[in-house]
């Protein structure tokens, strides 16, 4: 992964176990392109795969004017019906490949997240965002709907009735108001962004690889089930932790009053 070359996403590893990941198309305002789409469906893919030793994503854009503005309606003007369905067809293996990410994913908006730039982040596992974060889900006044998992991401994040109102409305929020109704879960200071965004990554990073995974599958699971089957599917996440030698470091670690050292094992 740490060698791997893409052309709209830059990879930086920090600390071994932490990927930054940086949709860097700033001349289009990191706008998603056919090749973003299948950047970002391998990167996910791969992470799924074999992550390595990458135990979180920090997932942000390049400068400090747009996370992502959403689909390049430049390249998508003149398109087939065809050719905007294989495209399509394309972001939607994206999205389920972020979907079945094991690795956390954590969004770092520097700037506007609009229509497919915010359910990239929605996406994500939570959120962080600047100040100057604007958010959209615009689709409707384009003739089309949100279609990368927007109407299922949204309502999860901030309720029906807000999801409504901003799909069919179609208009642009503040960080202020993402951080109010949900859809983040930090407004950053100036110039802060990364730093904080890499501060909970380490934390994320320093914890047991297999815990988190196992945990972040459970939480997934805990809004597709009722408490009962959910309970039980947490059992079972549960018990895949009980035999790693990762469970034995923490409690031996924590006798003996030193930081842990996880290997993922």
């Amino acid at each position: 992964m740490q060698t791997r070359e893409f052309e709209t996403l830059t990879l930086e590893t920090v600390d071994e176990h932490v990927l930054v990941v940086t949709l860097d198309r700033p001349d289009v305002r990191n706008a998603l392109n056919t090749q973003m789409g299948f950047d970002l469906r391998d990167l996910w893919v791969e992470l799924y795969r074999d992550p390595g030793a990458i135990r979180c994503v920090v997932l942000t854009g390049r400068g400090d004017k747009a996370f992502c503005a959403g689909g390049d309606l430049k390249e998508r003007n003149g398109m087939t019906d065809e050719d905007w369905r294989r495209q399509h067809a394309l972001f939607e293996q994206m999205v389920k490949a972020q979907m079945d990410c094991p690795v956390p994913i954590l969004a770092a908006v520097n700037g506007a997240a609009f229509a497919g730039g915010l359910e990239i982040m929605l996406g994500c596992d939570f959120a962080y965002a600047a100040p100057t974060a604007r958010f959209a889900l615009t689709e409707v006044t384009l003739g089309i709907m949100p279609g990368a998992a927007g109407t299922q991401t949204l309502p999860r994040a901030v309720g029906l009735r807000r999801a409504k109102e901003i799909v069919l409305t179609g208009r642009p929020f503040t960080a202020d108001e993402a951080l109010a109704w949900g859809a983040i879960n930090r407004i950053c200071a100036d110039g802060a962004l990364m730093d904080e965004a890499l501060d909970t990554a380490r934390t994320i990073a320093g914890n047991a690889p297999i815990s988190i995974r196992q945990a972040k599958k459970s939480l997934n699971a805990s809004i597709q089930m009722d408490q009962k089957n959910g309970y039980d599917f947490e059992i079972e996440a549960y018990n895949r932790t009980v035999g790693t030698e990762d469970r034995l470091e923490g409690i031996r670690s924590f006798n003996e009053k030193r930081k842990p050292v996880y290997k993922g094992r």
